[in-house]
Protein backbone atom coordinates (compact mmCIF):
# COMPACT_ATOMS: atom_id res chain seq x y z
CA UNK A 1 0.00 0.00 0.00
CA UNK A 2 1.16 3.54 -0.86
CA UNK A 3 0.84 6.10 1.56
CA UNK A 4 0.38 9.62 0.67
CA UNK A 5 3.96 11.42 0.78
CA UNK A 6 2.20 13.96 4.06
CA UNK A 7 0.88 10.57 5.47
CA UNK A 8 4.32 9.03 5.30
CA UNK A 9 6.30 11.75 6.49
CA UNK A 10 3.55 12.37 10.07
CA UNK A 11 4.16 8.61 10.61
CA UNK A 12 7.87 8.76 10.41
CA UNK A 13 8.67 11.76 12.22
CA UNK A 14 5.93 10.36 15.34
CA UNK A 15 8.26 6.85 14.98
CA UNK A 16 11.40 9.15 15.68
CA UNK A 17 9.49 11.07 17.93
CA UNK A 18 8.90 7.80 19.80
CA UNK A 19 11.67 6.09 19.53
CA UNK A 20 13.76 9.16 20.63
CA UNK A 21 11.57 9.13 23.98
CA UNK A 22 11.96 6.18 24.66
CA UNK A 23 15.97 6.09 24.40
CA UNK A 24 15.86 9.59 26.71
CA UNK A 25 13.64 7.21 29.10
CA UNK A 26 15.82 4.59 28.93
CA UNK A 27 19.25 6.93 29.73
CA UNK A 28 17.19 8.82 33.11
CA UNK A 29 16.91 5.05 34.32
CA UNK A 30 19.90 3.83 33.67
CA UNK A 31 22.11 1.69 34.92
CA UNK A 32 19.07 0.05 36.47
CA UNK A 33 20.87 -3.12 37.01
CA UNK A 34 24.31 -4.54 36.15
CA UNK A 35 26.48 -3.70 33.55
CA UNK A 36 28.47 -6.35 31.68
CA UNK A 37 32.19 -5.21 30.02
CA UNK A 38 33.16 -7.94 27.85
CA UNK A 39 37.13 -8.15 27.49
CA UNK A 40 37.61 -10.31 24.37
CA UNK A 41 41.33 -10.93 25.80
CA UNK A 42 43.33 -13.03 28.71
CA UNK A 43 42.73 -11.25 32.38
CA UNK A 44 45.99 -9.67 33.64
CA UNK A 45 47.44 -7.64 30.40
CA UNK A 46 47.05 -3.64 29.67
CA UNK A 47 43.67 -3.88 27.90
CA UNK A 48 41.78 -6.15 30.93
CA UNK A 49 43.59 -3.92 33.20
CA UNK A 50 42.81 -0.55 32.20
CA UNK A 51 39.21 -1.66 31.53
CA UNK A 52 38.58 -2.80 35.04
CA UNK A 53 40.54 0.58 36.01
CA UNK A 54 38.35 2.60 34.13
CA UNK A 55 35.02 0.23 35.28
CA UNK A 56 35.36 0.34 38.56
CA UNK A 57 34.90 4.09 38.44
CA UNK A 58 32.01 3.99 36.27
CA UNK A 59 30.47 1.56 39.41
CA UNK A 60 30.85 4.30 41.71
CA UNK A 61 29.97 7.01 39.43
CA UNK A 62 26.71 5.48 38.10
CA UNK A 63 26.17 3.44 41.26
CA UNK A 64 25.39 -0.03 39.70
CA UNK A 65 28.51 -3.07 39.39
CA UNK A 66 29.88 -2.51 35.79
CA UNK A 67 31.97 -6.27 35.88
CA UNK A 68 34.42 -7.42 33.62
CA UNK A 69 34.09 -10.87 31.99
CA UNK A 70 36.68 -12.28 29.75
CA UNK A 71 35.52 -14.32 26.85
CA UNK A 72 38.61 -15.87 24.69
CA UNK A 73 39.13 -17.54 21.77
CA UNK A 74 39.84 -16.68 18.00
CA UNK A 75 42.13 -14.08 18.27
CA UNK A 76 39.16 -11.89 20.09
CA UNK A 77 36.36 -12.68 17.89
CA UNK A 78 34.40 -14.70 19.95
CA UNK A 79 34.10 -12.11 22.99
CA UNK A 80 33.43 -9.23 20.09
CA UNK A 81 30.80 -11.64 18.25
CA UNK A 82 29.10 -12.50 21.40
CA UNK A 83 29.23 -8.25 22.36
CA UNK A 84 28.12 -7.57 18.84
CA UNK A 85 25.10 -10.02 19.19
CA UNK A 86 23.69 -8.77 23.10
CA UNK A 87 21.09 -6.64 23.00
CA UNK A 88 21.64 -3.04 22.60
CA UNK A 89 20.03 -1.59 25.97
CA UNK A 90 23.66 -0.28 27.61
CA UNK A 91 24.06 -3.71 29.38
CA UNK A 92 26.95 -5.24 27.92
CA UNK A 93 29.70 -3.05 26.82
CA UNK A 94 32.89 -4.07 24.81
CA UNK A 95 36.20 -3.21 25.82
CA UNK A 96 38.06 -3.48 22.29
CA UNK A 97 41.76 -3.31 20.85
CA UNK A 98 43.36 -3.69 17.85
CA UNK A 99 42.05 -7.06 16.71
CA UNK A 100 38.49 -4.81 15.93
CA UNK A 101 39.90 -3.49 13.20
CA UNK A 102 42.49 -6.27 11.79
CA UNK A 103 40.76 -9.37 12.03
CA UNK A 104 37.38 -8.78 9.82
CA UNK A 105 40.31 -8.32 6.88
CA UNK A 106 42.72 -11.28 8.11
CA UNK A 107 39.77 -13.43 8.27
CA UNK A 108 36.94 -13.17 6.06
CA UNK A 109 35.01 -15.55 8.14
CA UNK A 110 35.15 -12.86 11.62
CA UNK A 111 31.59 -13.12 12.93
CA UNK A 112 31.29 -9.22 13.26
CA UNK A 113 31.40 -6.12 10.99
CA UNK A 114 33.64 -3.58 13.02
CA UNK A 115 31.48 -0.78 11.46
CA UNK A 116 28.07 -2.21 11.29
CA UNK A 117 27.93 -4.45 14.55
CA UNK A 118 28.78 -1.81 17.04
CA UNK A 119 28.20 1.75 18.26
CA UNK A 120 31.30 3.45 19.58
CA UNK A 121 31.99 5.18 22.73
CA UNK A 122 34.99 6.68 23.40
CA UNK A 123 38.53 5.50 22.82
CA UNK A 124 39.69 5.32 26.29
CA UNK A 125 43.33 4.96 26.18
CA UNK A 126 46.47 4.28 23.49
CA UNK A 127 49.79 3.18 23.57
CA UNK A 128 52.29 4.30 20.60
CA UNK A 129 54.43 1.17 18.96
CA UNK A 130 57.79 1.25 18.57
CA UNK A 131 60.99 0.20 16.47
CA UNK A 132 63.42 -1.81 18.65
CA UNK A 133 66.62 -3.64 18.10
CA UNK A 134 68.77 -5.45 20.23
CA UNK A 135 71.88 -3.78 21.54
CA UNK A 136 73.97 -6.13 19.73
CA UNK A 137 73.39 -4.85 16.05
CA UNK A 138 74.76 -1.58 17.49
CA UNK A 139 72.62 0.44 15.81
CA UNK A 140 72.01 3.29 18.36
CA UNK A 141 69.30 5.56 16.47
CA UNK A 142 66.83 4.54 13.58
CA UNK A 143 69.19 5.92 10.81
CA UNK A 144 71.44 3.25 11.83
CA UNK A 145 69.24 0.44 11.82
CA UNK A 146 67.57 1.16 8.24
CA UNK A 147 71.34 1.51 6.92
CA UNK A 148 72.29 -1.72 8.51
CA UNK A 149 68.90 -3.77 7.51
CA UNK A 150 69.43 -2.17 3.46
CA UNK A 151 73.05 -3.25 3.97
CA UNK A 152 71.90 -6.83 4.81
CA UNK A 153 68.56 -7.70 3.03
CA UNK A 154 66.55 -10.73 4.29
CA UNK A 155 69.72 -11.44 7.05
CA UNK A 156 67.77 -10.31 10.14
CA UNK A 157 64.35 -10.76 11.87
CA UNK A 158 61.56 -9.55 13.66
CA UNK A 159 59.65 -10.99 16.63
CA UNK A 160 55.61 -10.47 17.20
CA UNK A 161 53.38 -11.86 18.79
CA UNK A 162 51.76 -13.93 15.59
CA UNK A 163 50.24 -13.43 12.16
CA UNK A 164 48.57 -10.58 11.92
CA UNK A 165 49.01 -8.96 15.61
CA UNK A 166 49.62 -5.00 15.77
CA UNK A 167 53.23 -5.75 16.21
CA UNK A 168 53.18 -7.40 13.07
CA UNK A 169 51.72 -5.30 10.93
CA UNK A 170 53.58 -2.65 11.94
CA UNK A 171 56.55 -4.28 10.96
CA UNK A 172 55.30 -4.65 7.74
CA UNK A 173 54.53 -0.62 7.70
CA UNK A 174 58.07 0.26 8.72
CA UNK A 175 59.51 -2.27 5.72
CA UNK A 176 57.77 -0.74 2.88
CA UNK A 177 58.49 2.66 4.31
CA UNK A 178 61.72 1.98 4.83
CA UNK A 179 62.28 -0.10 1.85
CA UNK A 180 63.93 -2.83 3.54
CA UNK A 181 63.76 -6.98 3.71
CA UNK A 182 63.96 -8.47 7.25
CA UNK A 183 61.84 -12.03 7.91
CA UNK A 184 59.01 -12.20 10.12
CA UNK A 185 58.74 -14.38 12.98
CA UNK A 186 55.76 -15.08 14.88
CA UNK A 187 55.44 -15.78 18.42
CA UNK A 188 52.51 -17.50 20.41
CA UNK A 189 52.00 -14.12 22.34
CA UNK A 190 53.49 -10.54 23.05
CA UNK A 191 55.48 -12.06 25.92
CA UNK A 192 57.71 -14.57 23.97
CA UNK A 193 57.90 -12.58 21.17
CA UNK A 194 59.95 -9.88 23.37
CA UNK A 195 61.97 -12.24 24.97
CA UNK A 196 63.17 -13.23 22.01
CA UNK A 197 63.80 -10.00 21.03
CA UNK A 198 65.74 -9.18 24.61
CA UNK A 199 67.65 -12.43 23.92
CA UNK A 200 68.72 -11.26 20.69
CA UNK A 201 67.78 -14.28 18.51
CA UNK A 202 65.04 -12.15 16.60
CA UNK A 203 66.67 -8.66 17.82
CA UNK A 204 64.16 -6.35 16.23
CA UNK A 205 60.52 -5.89 17.03
CA UNK A 206 57.82 -3.50 16.66
CA UNK A 207 56.22 -3.98 20.32
CA UNK A 208 53.69 -1.42 22.53
CA UNK A 209 55.46 0.60 24.34
CA UNK A 210 53.66 -0.80 27.36
CA UNK A 211 55.13 -4.51 26.25
CA UNK A 212 59.02 -2.57 25.67
CA UNK A 213 59.54 0.33 27.81
CA UNK A 214 60.84 -2.50 30.91
CA UNK A 215 63.38 -3.62 28.33
CA UNK A 216 64.51 -0.56 27.21
CA UNK A 217 64.90 1.45 30.14
CA UNK A 218 66.92 -1.71 31.59
CA UNK A 219 69.46 -1.27 28.78
CA UNK A 220 68.47 -4.77 27.19
CA UNK A 221 66.92 -3.52 23.91
CA UNK A 222 67.57 0.00 22.26
CA UNK A 223 63.97 2.21 21.54
CA UNK A 224 64.78 4.12 18.08
CA UNK A 225 61.15 5.02 17.10
CA UNK A 226 57.77 5.56 17.87
CA UNK A 227 54.95 5.28 15.80
CA UNK A 228 53.24 8.29 16.87
CA UNK A 229 53.12 11.69 16.16
CA UNK A 230 54.78 13.11 19.24
CA UNK A 231 57.05 11.41 21.55
CA UNK A 232 55.68 9.71 24.69
CA UNK A 233 56.03 10.65 27.80
CA UNK A 234 56.97 7.42 29.54
CA UNK A 235 59.97 7.51 26.63
CA UNK A 236 60.69 11.14 25.92
CA UNK A 237 64.45 10.52 24.51
CA UNK A 238 62.65 7.75 21.81
CA UNK A 239 61.97 10.22 19.11
CA UNK A 240 59.30 9.85 16.40
CA UNK A 241 59.82 8.01 12.80
CA UNK A 242 59.72 11.59 11.23
CA UNK A 243 62.65 12.57 13.49
CA UNK A 244 64.13 9.49 12.18
CA UNK A 245 63.47 10.92 8.69
CA UNK A 246 60.47 8.16 7.85
CA UNK A 247 57.35 8.87 7.22
CA UNK A 248 54.52 9.98 9.52
CA UNK A 249 53.32 6.25 10.27
CA UNK A 250 50.91 5.67 12.68
CA UNK A 251 50.14 2.76 14.92
CA UNK A 252 48.80 2.87 18.15
CA UNK A 253 47.54 -0.10 20.12
CA UNK A 254 44.31 1.36 21.68
CA UNK A 255 41.62 0.55 24.01
CA UNK A 256 38.41 1.55 23.00
CA UNK A 257 34.46 1.07 24.36
CA UNK A 258 31.65 -0.08 22.24
CA UNK A 259 27.96 -1.16 22.27
CA UNK A 260 26.24 -3.33 20.34
CA UNK A 261 24.34 -1.29 17.23
CA UNK A 262 21.43 0.13 17.97
CA UNK A 263 22.21 1.76 21.46
CA UNK A 264 20.27 4.79 22.71
CA UNK A 265 22.10 7.57 21.90
CA UNK A 266 21.33 9.23 25.62
CA UNK A 267 22.83 6.21 26.98
CA UNK A 268 26.17 6.18 24.65
CA UNK A 269 26.76 10.35 25.68
CA UNK A 270 25.75 9.33 29.41
CA UNK A 271 28.51 6.31 29.62
CA UNK A 272 30.94 9.03 26.99
CA UNK A 273 30.63 11.26 29.84
CA UNK A 274 31.75 9.34 32.71
CA UNK A 275 34.15 7.63 31.16
CA UNK A 276 36.06 10.89 30.20
CA UNK A 277 35.31 12.23 33.77
CA UNK A 278 36.89 9.03 34.69
CA UNK A 279 40.25 9.78 32.32
CA UNK A 280 40.47 13.06 34.21
CA UNK A 281 40.80 11.31 37.63
CA UNK A 282 44.28 11.58 39.08
CA UNK A 283 44.89 8.23 40.37
CA UNK A 284 43.18 6.84 36.68
CA UNK A 285 46.07 8.58 34.62
CA UNK A 286 48.84 7.57 37.11
CA UNK A 287 47.99 3.79 36.59
CA UNK A 288 47.33 4.48 32.81
CA UNK A 289 50.84 6.08 32.97
CA UNK A 290 52.18 3.30 34.98
CA UNK A 291 50.52 0.71 32.08
CA UNK A 292 52.31 3.08 29.34
CA UNK A 293 49.22 4.01 27.90
CA UNK A 294 47.84 7.72 27.39
CA UNK A 295 44.04 8.53 28.13
CA UNK A 296 42.49 9.86 24.89
CA UNK A 297 38.56 10.12 25.26
CA UNK A 298 37.33 11.04 21.68
CA UNK A 299 34.07 11.66 21.23
CA UNK A 300 31.72 8.74 19.42
CA UNK A 301 31.45 10.43 16.30
CA UNK A 302 35.74 10.25 16.17
CA UNK A 303 36.02 7.37 17.34
CA UNK A 304 33.52 6.14 14.54
CA UNK A 305 35.50 7.73 11.68
CA UNK A 306 38.62 6.06 13.14
CA UNK A 307 37.22 2.83 12.85
CA UNK A 308 36.49 3.41 9.20
CA UNK A 309 39.92 4.59 8.61
CA UNK A 310 42.20 1.88 10.84
CA UNK A 311 40.09 -0.97 9.04
CA UNK A 312 41.26 0.86 5.81
CA UNK A 313 44.28 1.26 6.64
CA UNK A 314 45.42 -2.26 8.19
CA UNK A 315 43.57 -3.59 5.00
CA UNK A 316 45.91 -2.31 2.44
CA UNK A 317 48.90 -3.26 4.55
CA UNK A 318 47.50 -6.85 4.56
CA UNK A 319 46.81 -7.03 0.84
CA UNK A 320 50.49 -5.37 -0.06
CA UNK A 321 52.10 -7.88 2.25
CA UNK A 322 49.64 -10.70 1.32
CA UNK A 323 48.87 -11.35 4.63
CA UNK A 324 46.39 -14.24 5.19
CA UNK A 325 45.27 -16.51 8.44
CA UNK A 326 47.87 -19.10 8.70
Amino acid sequence: MTLPRRQFLQIAAGSILSASSKGGAAAQTYPSRSVRVIVPVGAGGANDTSTRLIAQKLSESLKQQFYVENVLGAGGNIGMAAAARAAPDGYTMLSAAPSLVINPTLNPKTPFDPVRDFTPVTIMCATPTLVVAHTSLGTGSLKDLVALLKANPGKFSYSSAGTGTPGHLAGELFKSAAGVDIIHVPFSGGGPAMNSTVGGHTPISFPALSTAAPSILGGKIHGLAVMSPKRSPTLPDVPTLIEGNLADLQADVFVGILLPAGAPRPIVELLHREIVKALALPDVRERLAKLGFDPIGTTPDEFAAWIKTEVAKWAKVMRDANIRMP
